[in-house]
């Protein structure tokens, strides 16, 4: 192939008259190529375009479209890992370009982000989801994600739950305590009712709740509510729901709660704290590792934090408490009852006497029943079975002895023999 600057000398060449001989031997060419050359004249060089590369995400383009119209808001790291189950040998990168033009990114306005040093502080919020369990197809069940995230590390402790009352929001602080081995020393609330009952108008400030306050001296923390409207005080524990919603929640299908937990559990164990955090920079667990030591130590003793409700006891022996039964022995006489619940204990009292603890039942419509407890028949009008209850007896007076048909024919033998018509 010609190049440019022997196609410019060529044509120079011709212009001053020199014959098409006379320029292949001052350059070299042959004649034929010299003439066609004077003969196209000078023009621009035709490039065809290179062949399209086939990319190791090409064959996968079809799955993440199809996940992202179902699903919009699922990640990018999040379809980076199914498509890797897959069998996908590339890198994150192509898969976050590939999104981002399936999806563009909305704008987003920035605020100033504030740290804290290791061990200082906490944020804890509820979030609500909605989903169906397939225990209970057809029905739509409300849950709650109760979440507490290290402000230093990022560290994240969560469970799903079926309510967000207070005896809840005490168990999931225990549970968060004992699971990251240490308290911090105080933690962010948002205006929750059941954190913050609201503002004294005496200037005291903050009115928090009893029994909350009583936690938070068993356990050493200070709480403090963030500002009215000011929800974005609060990020670090606001961004990790959308994360976990978009990252975990969306798509998957759960039996019942205790399912959903136990694989919200494994996500965070390997996926959620083992990442490199975009703020931070660094890996959540093993930033964590460092600031496990700055944590104020647990307690010795459980926390003593008691809700006291009066409760009626039905007639098959059962009192509701949360949305779930608790039963009673036979030989309670009273129908209201005293219940003290506290973090992890449902205790029932008749005249001021235990009798009956049971632990917290997770959960809505479910039952516990202690061994001992409702062993009498059930009332008349009780539709529900009774477990380990005796058999019904029969009523005296309606017990018949069979006895052989030959007693009876001997019978009407002797009366026919004494003139007796039958």
């Amino acid at each position: 192939m010609i190049k440019l600057g022997d196609l410019v000398m060529i044509l120079d060449l011709a212009r001053q008259g020199l014959s098409v001989s006379a320029i292949a031997r001052r350059t070299g060419f042959d004649r034929k190529t010299v003439r066609r050359h004077i003969e196209r004249g000078l023009e621009p060089p035709a490039y065809t375009p290179r062949p399209p590369r086939l990319s190791l995400l090409s064959l996968y383009e079809p799955f993440l479209r199809e996940r992202l119209a179902t699903v919009p808001e699922l990640t990018a790291r999040r379809l980076h890992r199914e498509i890797k189950e897959q069998g996908y040998k590339g890198g994150y990168t192509l898969v976050k370009v590939f999104v981002r033009s399936v999806r563009p990114a909305p704008a987003r306005r920035f605020e100033r982000r504030f740290e804290t040093p290791p061990g200082k502080q906490a944020q804890v919020d509820f979030a609500y989801f909605k989903t169906e369990f397939t225990d209970e197809p057809g029905m739509e069940r409300v849950v709650w994600l109760f979440s507490l995230v290290l402000g230093h590390s990022r560290m994240i402790w969560a469970r799903f739950v079926a309510r967000q009352d207070l005896p809840t929001l005490l168990r999931c602080h225990i549970a968060a305590f004992e699971a990251l081995g240490g308290v911090p020393e105080q933690i962010l609330y948002d205006r929750m009712r059941t954190a913050v009952l609201g503002e004294a108008g005496d200037d005291r400030g903050v009115v928090y709740n009893e029994k909350l306050l009583t936690l938070a001296a068993h356990y050493g923390f200070l709480p403090k509510a963030c500002k009215p409207y000011r929800a974005q005080t609060k990020g670090k524990v606001e961004r990790p729901f959308r994360y976990v919603r978009e990252d975990f929640f969306l798509g998957l299908t759960f039996r019942n709660l205790d399912d959903l937990n136990t694989q919200f559990r494994q996500w965070l164990d390997q996926v959620a704290n083992v990442r490199r955090h975009a703020t931070t920079g660094r890996v959540v667990i093993e930033h964590f590792v460092e600031e496990k030591p700055n944590l104020r130590p647990l307690p010795a003793g459980p926390c003593n934090a008691v809700l006291a409700l009066e409760r009626r006891v039905t007639r098959d022996g059962m009192v509701s408490v949360g949305g779930n039964l608790y039963s009673v022995p036979d030989c309670t006489r009273r129908r209201v009852v005293e219940v003290q619940v506290t973090a992890t204990q449902v205790q029932i009292l008749e005249d001021g006497t235990l009798i009956a603890n049971h632990p917290v039942l997770e959960g809505r419509g479910r039952r516990r029943l202690l061994e001992g407890h409702r062993t009498l028949p059930p009332p008349a009008n009780s539709t529900v079975t009774r477990e380990g209850a005796a058999p019904p007896t029969k009523p005296p007076g309606r017990t018949v002895t069979p006895r052989d048909l030959t007693i009876y024919d001997a019978i009407g033998r002797r009366l026919a023999d004494q003139g007796v018509r039958p």
